[in-house]
């Protein structure tokens, strides 16, 4: 059973991985990645390539290359094991194939591991890894409506995104924290993103390191009253982010968003009451969120707009 769980949930959402899977940016990805075993095993073109094969069989791999596939799916295989989405499952499998494809080819002949290597920087430089443009309830931030939007009413609890378009992370974790945001959201508690890519000073005064070598991003900070009250991953004496998972189940545990959830529901009806800013109150063992749908409306739209 445990098997057939992934298996039957895998199938439900075959139809959306197709969709997603059949994008210009994975689909010229997908053949990047099998550059080399295209190459390899293509009659005519492997007739005329070199090999260290005892049988001279040059449209078959040798022992080196079985080698360096075998190292690469192992790598593979270490970083999908924190991976928790499909993006960051397919992102890893393109990134060192990729990797592996330029060992390869420069093993072969230089002149075609400069071509590859040549096309992975144009690759690079010029496609991006789609955005995710499905349901939230998210408001954008710019540095000069953030600090605005935070203290305009003390009884509302935000929890705020720090990302970066750049980062392969915070484009894998879109979804997920859209999930959350359709769960969670209401007048109460609310979602915010704001992209310190673009906006630096909003990176120093936040204290939220832009730079790939910390590991910051993306960075979940919740503000009550306006005041930061905790953030996720926590950031050790070094400026370097503790290792934390960004899973939902995670978010949900680490920022008590059930007991939240139906804190601030009954907060905001209660005019001239403040949000409390004392400790978190304990995680509820079995008390599951109720359905948000009915206290507001979906408004895609005028979300998009403060992109």
């Amino acid at each position: 059973m445990a098997l057939l769980t992934p298996l039957f949930a895998f199938l439900y959402h075959l139809p959306q991985v197709y969709k997603w899977l059949l994008k210009p940016y994975y689909v010229a990805s997908l053949f990047m990645s099998i550059a080399f075993l295209a190459v390899r095993k293509t009659p005519g073109i492997c007739d005329h390539l070199a090999t260290q094969r005892e049988d001279g069989n040059s449209c078959d791999f040798d022992w080196r290359e079985v080698e360096i596939l075998m190292f690469l799916s192992a790598i593979v295989m270490m970083k999908n094991r924190r991976a928790i989405t499909v993006e960051q499952h397919v992102g890893n499998i393109i990134l060192f194939s990729k990797v592996a494809n330029v060992i390869l080819f420069f093993r072969l002949d230089i002149r075609m591991g400069l071509l590859y290597l040549t096309l992975c920087i144009v690759f690079l430089m010029t496609c991006k890894p789609p955005l995710y443009m499905g349901p939230e309830y998210i408001k954008y931030f710019s540095d000069k409506t953030i600090d605005d939007e935070l203290d305009r009413d003390s009884r509302v609890t935000w929890i705020v995104e720090f990302f970066a378009n750049w980062s392969p992370e915070c484009q894998s974790f879109a979804s997920v924290y859209a999930d959350l945001s359709l769960k969670y959201n209401c007048a109460g508690l609310k979602f915010g993103k704001v992209d310190i890519g673009r906006y630096g000073e909003i990176s120093k005064k936040y204290k939220v390191s832009a730079s790939p070598l910390s590991k910051q991003l993306p960075s979940l900070v919740l503000f009550q009253a306006g005041k930061e009250v905790m953030r996720r991953p926590q950031v050790d004496k070094k400026g370097r982010a503790v290792s934390w998972s960004f899973t939902e189940e995670n978010i949900i545990r680490e920022f008590n968003l059930n007991e939240l959830y139906q804190k601030s529901k009954k907060v905001i009806k209660t005019k001239g009451d403040k949000v409390s800013q004392s400790q978190f109150p304990p995680v509820p063992e079995e008390e599951e969120p109720e359905q948000p749908g009915a206290d507001f409306q979906v408004n895609d739209t005028e979300s998009k707009k403060d992109k």
